[in-house]
């Protein structure tokens, strides 16, 4: 009996709570260690953006999906993340391990500056309001000396321990290691009272503070945890691009970010991870066919070219018809219809 039901709270509690998902997840950390043994070199510096879009997304889906505040501000925060981090170690000659944290903290300071505000703004108001706070950021890094402005600014390899990580091959292992870690982190944090309290706010405010939960409190929270994770995500950008600019984190890093969450699935940690591999996957994808078809059939790789931000949103609203709940939703279906088969109920 043991085997099919929950006798205990520890056990409804477990992250891993049968041997088949710690199955999967040794399956898991099997193939990220075979990965660079069978990508070359440009599928493995796609794989290091997935990771670093995967921590980013990780941070917006706390804000929006859990706790239902909507932000138009997480590319300016990916910003500040990755000019701090070069600022830090470019200018002051601070070693990685203390810049990367650096980073998240000030996003996170901003991030309260920001969240103070949506107190009293909600829905679009708080939209335009975070979106006013991305222009102001975007202003001061093209007008501010130390950023160099549309010039842009190199940053420094990552190193620690003496060890140099240059080739994609090290990004990967460093990345991957990174996201698991914040994907395992973040799960975690869902599963808390933290996490529980950001689900009551987002899905009746009212009725969470009448419960005890400190709307100001957890909203604040949510915001400096966003902003968080995506100023160590702008800070893993800087360091893996080795060159920044004002033009990277416009508001289409931010529409990118939530068509991740959306089309991953809102409120969901696995969602974070499906969302940030399709979407930074497509275009990449999309660039793949067209250098197959250039040859053979080059009207149409020319219109898959002209038309590749209407291919882009095509994906996306093929995904949300289908399943309104995202990839997640998709993979839930699948799941349930593997388990109850050949029953339809």
């Amino acid at each position: 009996m043991r085997r099919n039901f929950k006798v205990s709270y520890r056990e409804d509690a477990a992250l891993l709570q049968n041997n088949w998902q710690k199955s999967w997840l040794g399956i898991l950390i099997l193939m990220l260690l075979i990965c660079p043994l069978i990508l070359d070199r440009y599928q493995l510096s796609i794989a290091n953006e997935i990771c670093i879009a995967i921590v980013g997304a990780l941070g917006l889906n706390l804000l929006i999906g859990f706790t239902g505040q909507l932000s138009l501000a997480h590319g300016a925060f990916v910003a500040i993340g990755a000019y701090t981090s070069g600022l830090l170690t470019g200018k002051l000659g601070l070693p990685f391990l203390i810049a990367l944290p650096m980073s998240g903290l000030v996003a996170a300071l901003l991030g309260l500056i920001i969240g103070i505000p949506s107190l009293r703004l909600r829905g679009l108001y708080l939209a335009l309001g975070t979106l006013a706070f991305g222009f102001v950021i975007d202003y001061i890094l093209h007008h501010w000396d130390l950023t160099q402005g549309d010039l842009g600014m190199a940053v420094k390899h990552i190193s620690f321990a003496g060890l140099k990580i240059k080739t994609q091959v090290h990004y990967f292992y460093f990345f991957a290691t990174f996201a698991f870690l914040a994907v395992l982190v973040t799960k975690n944090m869902t599963r808390s009272k933290i996490g529980r309290n950001f689900i009551a706010i987002r899905d009746r405010d009212i009725a969470a503070e009448a419960m005890g939960i400190s709307i100001t409190r957890y909203k604040i929270m949510a915001f400096i945890l966003s902003a968080f994770y995506a100023g160590v995500a702008g800070c893993l950008t800087a360091h893996f691009n080795r060159w920044i600019v004002p033009g990277s984190f416009d508001v289409s890093l931010t529409i990118s970010a939530i068509a991740m969450i959306i089309v991953g699935g809102l409120g969901t940690v696995l969602g974070s991870v499906l969302g940030a591999i399709l979407i930074t996957g497509i275009p990449h994808l999309i660039v793949y066919f067209v250098d197959i078809l250039k040859d053979s059939y080059p009207a149409l790789s020319g219109f898959i070219v002209d038309f590749k931000l209407g291919i882009f949103g095509l994906v996306i609203i093929a995904t949300l018809l289908i399943e309104p709940r995202g990839l997640v939703g998709i993979y839930q279906r699948v799941k349930l219809y593997w388990k109850t088969w050949p029953f339809r109920y």
